[in-house]
């Protein structure tokens, strides 16, 4: 999904790409070594020894994000994901000489998060936690621009922008809001990740993006990496995405799933609402259903029923999990 992302601050006129990490940072420096000749994009680590926050690590990278030429910045939560109208709220960002905008997205039921409450020029006038009666329908989707002036408001230390610095941007009448058309989804959980990847592919879908799998055993929208393998008798689809180097063998049934890159799916395994990671292996006759997760180099053996397991990485796993688990 960072990959999504980064394709589209490329189409947005970026050339440079900050990730701001914690957690195994060298899982990212392979994922810089891989994708950064392929997007075409420098991608550099800005590397946390505590959490920073939402507005820490953008003071921990301030020299690269002010050049002094006074450039926008974008700032993305690497959850998030829908149509990316980055060079839209760019262009929106500098006509209105804000120090800062906010991408809003409307919501059915804004009591179950903070509403951003803004005039009829997109002005932010204040922020409002789950509101108890109606004062708007427009969230934060969590994406920024951002002009260098909002770095002098951040200290070097953990720090919420959206908390901690945005009200006080609102305060000085410099924050403005972009209304997002389109979907918008934060795939931070395993359900919404499957959620968020049915209305990125069905977007994929009404732009008519090459990308998508097409032709005998495909049905509905599906992604398969050109280095993939399918074997004969497959059903793949709806909504599956499918990772470089995979092996998936004969008669096969996925939908509605994740299957990352190096998984090899043996003969006759049925997967539905699932996600399998990398350099896993799921036996021949097997089947996962109900949101199962599997961490890395996970090895199930043949014949086995999984319903909703949760799979650490690097675990064997023997014996069916009937009803939904967390395998430690």
């Amino acid at each position: 999904m960072i990959v999504w992302q980064i394709e589209a601050l490329k189409t947005a006129g970026c050339t440079e790409v900050v990730l701001a990490i914690n957690y195994q940072p060298e899982v990212m420096m392979g994922f810089i070594n891989e994708w950064q000749e392929k997007l075409g994009v420098k991608i550099v680590c800005s590397q946390e020894k505590e959490p920073m926050g939402t507005a820490g690590p953008l003071a921990l990278a301030r020299q690269i994000l002010d050049d002094g030429s006074g450039t926008p910045f974008f700032v993305l939560n690497s959850d998030v994901i829908c149509e990316y109208p980055l060079k839209e709220m760019l262009d929106f960002h500098k006509a209105r000489n804000a120090e800062a905008t906010i991408l809003v997205t409307k919501v059915d039921d804004p009591t179950k998060y903070g509403v951003v409450v803004m005039d009829e020029y997109g002005q932010v006038q204040r922020f409002v936690e789950k509101p108890k009666e109606f004062v708007g329908d427009k969230i934060n989707a969590g994406i920024y621009v951002c002009s260098p002036d909002v770095l002098r408001r951040i200290e070097l230390r953990p720090t919420s922008i959206e908390r901690e610095v945005f009200p006080h941007i609102a305060a000085d009448n410099k924050l403005y809001s972009y209304t997002l058309n389109g979907y918008w989804m934060d795939v931070g959980q395993p359900k919404d990740y499957l959620k968020g990847l049915h209305l990125h592919l069905d977007s994929m879908h009404i732009s008519k993006n090459h990308l998508l799998a097409s032709g005998s055993g495909i049905l509905g929208n599906v992604l398969v990496d050109p280095s993939a393998k399918i074997g004969e008798g497959c059903l793949i689809g709806p909504d599956v995405s499918i990772g470089a180097g995979c092996v998936v063998g004969n008669g096969v049934r996925l939908s509605n799933c994740v299957i990352m890159r190096g998984v090899v799916i043996k003969n006759h395994s049925k997967i539905d609402q699932c996600i399998v990671g990398w350099d896993s292996k799921i036996g021949a006759w097997s089947r996962l259903e109900n949101h199962c997760v599997l961490g890395e180099d996970v090895q199930c053996k043949d014949e086995l029923y999984l319903n909703g397991a949760v799979v650490l990485p690097h675990k064997e796993i023997k014996e069916s999990v009937p009803q939904p688990a967390i395998i430690l």
